[in-house]
């Protein structure tokens, strides 16, 4: 059996780690006003970020269509596959789950399909993408891999620190005056990706203070595998990756945040995602 992992864009997978564990990644698109783009086709991450710095409106973000999931089982399905595992971005988050499952339904009768809510976002849904197709190339059964998963969505944990308050500020869900008393204090919030859903983690009055409630968040979890560093165009980032190989031996995969999930974290945000055991 040849088992065949399926992500949406929103996971943040480097295509270099995609292709190397064999993961397809189905695009959302992004609109600046008028403009359309096709995630991970059409801008690079650095020509998005720059876009963002010169656009007076923020970025809007719209799910695959289910023929754009169709489309791909059906060429995995010509290629060998005899089975497929979505991962998918959070259902609570975004309409990409209900496309994949309409695509599943269509194929019903030729390609056996699991969806899997991955009820995270960026690597928080990539690292369990690529831990699955580990698990796939290993030998394991859909449905193993699907219940595999199923265990990994619930052991997922993704911390964030955002930079500044401007996307919030421009998406209508604070208010100027609160973005600008924040930014003179420079207040640095916390989010938490929790059932599925972003929710406030705390906030710090610094950068550095952030960056360390994020280092600590890691180090209290306990035993943990498949840490991944997630950033927006952060130049400290190394020093991250290396403050926290202070205390975590294994590879630390570094992910840049993308289209999808940066039109609302804002740039240089910074963030951890690891799995539980």
């Amino acid at each position: 059996m040849t088992v065949r992992i399926v992500t949406d864009s929103a996971s943040d997978i480097p295509q270099s780690l995609a292709d190397a564990n064999n993961i397809s990644i189905v695009p959302l698109s992004f609109r600046f006003g008028d403009e359309e783009f096709i995630d991970r086709q059409q801008l690079t991450v650095a020509q998005f970020w720059e876009r963002c710095g010169s656009s007076a409106v923020l970025p809007e973000t719209a799910a695959p269509s289910p023929g754009q999931f169709e489309a791909e089982f059906r060429r995995l399905f010509s290629a060998g596959a005899t089975g497929i595992v979505v991962i998918s971005l959070s259902s609570q988050l975004s309409a990409t789950m209900q496309s994949a499952e309409l695509a599943a339904r269509a194929v019903a009768g030729d390609i056996p399909v699991r969806i899997v809510d991955s009820r995270s976002a960026s690597m928080g849904q990539g690292i369990a993408a690529v831990a699955c197709a580990k698990k796939a190339a290993g030998g394991a059964s859909l449905d193993e891999v699907a219940a595999y998963a199923n265990d990994l969505a619930a052991r997922t944990q993704v911390w964030a620190a955002l930079d500044t308050l401007e996307n919030l500020k421009k998406g209508g869900r604070i208010s100027g005056a609160k973005a600008l008393f924040a930014s003179a204090l420079a207040i640095k919030p916390i989010l938490q990706i929790k059932d599925g859903l972003i929710q406030e983690g705390g906030k710090q009055r610094t950068r550095s203070k952030a960056i360390a409630l994020l280092i600590d968040t890691v180090k209290q979890a306990g035993a943990i595998e498949n840490l991944s560093v997630l950033q927006a165009e952060c130049d400290d980032v190394q020093e991250f990756v290396a403050a926290l190989h202070e205390f975590y031996p294994g590879e630390i995969m570094v992910s840049d945040i993308g289209a999808i999930i940066g039109s609302h974290t804002g740039p240089r945000a910074m963030g951890v995602t690891f799995h539980t055991k």
